[in-house]
């Protein structure tokens, strides 16, 4: 467990310009980060702390800041950045903290849809990401490429690929995968948007007054579905959150199988960042993309 320093806190009020703080809370249940609660008397704050050579909280703090500019606030709920430090590979993240409830997910579909919507209104001409990036802890490509399908695959399943065991899948069946995803997204018209990129019930919330929140993010230029591919992959989302979101992106004919096609860079994530069963579960949808 990772601790968070006097000398760090009081550089963290330097920067702020506030006195030492009230209150700090060690806040429990990710396992990339440490973080804690920390509370001013005029506010409570979020704070992240990463020990690594990867800087992967920079590359949050791009992410926030991007999306950001994308939402409807009288929806959807993204928090405000307030510092970033990074000092000899120890990075710390300071967000605004918002307070969660449970309540319905009509605002957090709704607020989704509108983010991809006005994202894709920007009309932007190529997918990929402009800046290296990471989910979870593996590293995501940065790149460009005028054809969803060699942004998903080269940017994507390839370098997860090539980080796979080679005992997992053999190069026969990785060769049948990958023609496999060519043919069934090449009738596909996607629509370009800023994802959040890892979308799965963790990663959002409700605030108190009912709009949705998003955090954690991963995102990149890429087909919208892949975020609503991601919501079904461990579930937690509602009926509502689903209607709100199709209101505005009604479901397009094919999209069970891309769940599976799009989820399965996620699988692969998860195997090679935790083995264990997720590495079976990759031969599973290997084998379930190349029956469609």
């Amino acid at each position: 467990m990772q601790k968070l320093s006097p000398l760090e806190v009081n550089e963290i009020c330097d920067e702020l310009g506030e006195t030492y703080p009230k209150s700090i809370k060690q806040v429990h249940g990710g396992d990339i980060h440490s973080a804690w609660q920390i509370e001013f008397s005029n506010k409570k704050l979020f704070l992240k702390k990463n020990i690594r050579n990867k800087k992967l909280l920079e590359f949050e703090k791009y992410c926030l800041k991007n999306l950001k500019k994308y939402i409807n606030q009288e929806n959807l709920v993204i928090p405000d950045v307030i510092a970033y430090k990074n000092k000899k590979n120890i990075e710390i993240l300071l967000i605004e903290w918002i307070d969660m409830q449970n309540f319905d997910q009509k605002k957090l579909g709704k607020g989704l849809g509108e983010m991809h919507l006005k994202s894709a209104e920007s009309s932007p001409k190529i997918f990929g990401s402009p800046v290296e990036g990471f989910i979870g802890t593996i590293d995501q490509k940065r790149g460009w490429e005028d054809n969803w399908i060699d942004c998903f695959l080269n940017l994507r399943i390839i370098p997860q690929l090539l980080i796979l065991k080679s005992s997992i899948l053999d190069e026969e069946i990785i060769n049948k995968v990958k023609e496999k995803i060519k043919s069934e997204l090449l009738n596909h018209k996607p629509v370009n948007a800023l994802v959040h990129g890892d979308l799965w019930s963790g990663n959002t919330g409700i605030d108190k007054s009912g709009k949705g929140v998003i955090f954690d993010p991963a995102s990149w230029w890429a087909d919208c579905e892949v975020d609503i591919a991601m919501t079904k992959l461990f579930g937690g989302f509602t009926k509502e959150f689903y209607e709100e979101y199709h209101r505005i992106f009604p479901i397009k004919k094919g999209f069970e199988k891309r769940i599976i096609i799009y989820n399965f860079y996620h699988i692969l994530n998860h195997a090679n960042m935790f083995g264990g069963a997720y590495i079976e579960q990759v031969k599973d949808y290997a084998k379930a993309i190349l029956n469609m």
